[in-house]
């Protein structure tokens, strides 16, 4: 029986591993992020520190955003390609 993963059908997987790998991580990272971030905050002049640490931590959130979208659809393009070239190479290696 033949394999039917051919070479770049495989080495677009691996890409395409790594790729949502770093997208996973991302995602967690934003999460671990998110947690420690509050929807509402009370705080005096004596409190600006929190505040601070506040618009820190909104700032990294954002600072996340451009990365996840780029992985994000490098991830689904990438898993698309292999597949319609794995699908392609079949149809080709049958008919």
């Amino acid at each position: 029986m033949e394999s039917t993963l051919t070479p770049p059908v495989f080495y677009l997987l691996v890409v395409w591993g790594i790729v949502t790998a770093v997208f996973v991580a991302l995602l967690i990272w934003r999460g671990v992020l998110s947690s420690h971030e509050d929807d509402q905050i009370f705080l005096d002049a004596a409190e600006e520190h929190m505040a601070r640490e506040q618009r820190e931590l909104v700032a990294k959130i954002s600072t996340l955003s451009r990365p996840l979208l780029i992985t994000g659809i490098l991830s689904g393009v990438l898993l698309l390609l292999a597949g319609g070239l794995w699908i392609y190479e079949g149809l080709r290696q049958n008919f």
